[in-house]
């Protein structure tokens, strides 16, 4: 049975590059163009693993991943930061929302492929 990866990514370039080459290696995806879509979804279809860009509109990437690991209901999915912001201060803000992984773009697919693989383990 295939993995269910939730891709909130406000660029669609990069949502549907990302989505498809992610599905080439067997993931099943659901994607959200805004943060509120994605939490809404996230809370919807229970994904195995979330991917959130941090510059999302109407509810940052951040803000999301917090709302998402202090509810015990979701708090034991894997989430992914996914974003060009590279700076320190990014990185350790996303350990402070409690993120599982900071991947940064531009990326290389299979180092992301890796880390969602385990992450799922």
């Amino acid at each position: 049975m295939s993995k269910k990866i939730l891709l909130i990514e406000d660029d669609t370039d990069i949502a549907k590059t990302t989505a498809a080459f992610l599905e080439d290696e067997g993931f099943e995806m659901v994607t959200a163009v805004d943060g509120m879509e994605g939490l809404h979804k996230a809370r919807t279809i229970k994904p195995d693993l979330v991917i959130i860009d941090i510059m999302l509109p109407s509810l940052d990437g951040y803000k999301l991943c917090r709302m998402l690991k202090f509810d015990n209901n979701f708090k034991h999915i894997p989430v992914i930061i996914f974003t060009a912001r590279a700076q320190e201060t990014d990185k350790k803000l996303g350990k402070e929302v409690c993120a599982d992984a900071y991947v940064t773009k531009p990326f290389d697919p299979q180092a992301l492929i890796g880390k969602i693989k385990e992450l799922l383990q």
